[in-house]
């Protein structure tokens, strides 16, 4: 889905999980749990995208750790693993993605990022990323305490990065992030995969 606006797009910002690297806990704990029945009650259960977004938000690992394994000791050792080895959750980019991100760059346009992202996973995990060296400036959820779809986190962006938000197009794979967006004037793509992002990049005259 795609949303037009009427002024040139000065930046393309973009989120990073499920947009440029995919995500899924099960890619970690499938190594910790054999049974395909119990994997799919843990990541349900234990270790949740929920439970996980709280760190996205800015609670420190040193109080959300303890406290989960409080509530499902036999699960302790799974429970550290998640904070010990958060990179093996990810495994690999988004096929396609990191290509548009680099020909953008290469035709001069501006990049920016807001993603949810853990505080003490984000110093961890961005080095394994060469392409966001092509970025200008990344918000991240973890360092500012807030989170998408708050409203205060794209606030924030667009004072960093010093643009106003009807000359941004943001692109989130997460609706609520996108309806958020676009209640504030950002232009907005829904991402869905990088063949469909192209052609609407290429629609906006950011590729020829």
């Amino acid at each position: 889905m795609t949303d037009t606006g009427q002024q040139a797009v000065q930046a393309v910002v973009f989120d990073i999980g499920r947009v440029l690297i995919q995500w899924d806990l099960r890619c970690l704990f499938a190594k910790l749990i054999d049974d395909p029945a119990e994997l799919e009650w843990f990541v349900g259960n234990v270790v949740t995208e929920e439970w996980h977004f709280q760190h996205d938000a800015g609670r420190p690992l040193a109080e959300m750790v303890p406290e989960r394994i409080a509530q499902f000791p036999l699960y302790a050792r799974h429970i550290e693993a998640y904070a010990a080895r958060f990179n093996e959750t990810v495994p690999g980019p988004v096929p396609g993605s990191i290509e548009l991100v680099e020909e953008l760059h290469a035709r001069g346009v501006p990049l920016y990022a807001i993603t949810n992202f853990g505080a003490e996973f984000w110093p961890r995990f961005c080095p394994t990323m060469p392409v966001f060296a092509l970025f200008r400036d990344i918000v991240v959820s973890g360092y500012e305490k807030i989170a998408k779809p708050d409203r205060a986190i794209f606030d924030l962006a667009e004072r960093r990065f010093a643009l106003p938000a009807a000359q941004m197009l943001f692109i989130d794979d997460n609706g609520a992030n996108i309806a958020a967006a676009r209640a504030l004037g950002w232009q907005v793509h829904h991402f869905r995969d990088a063949a469909c992002l192209a052609e609407d990049l290429r629609a906006r005259g950011l590729f020829s």
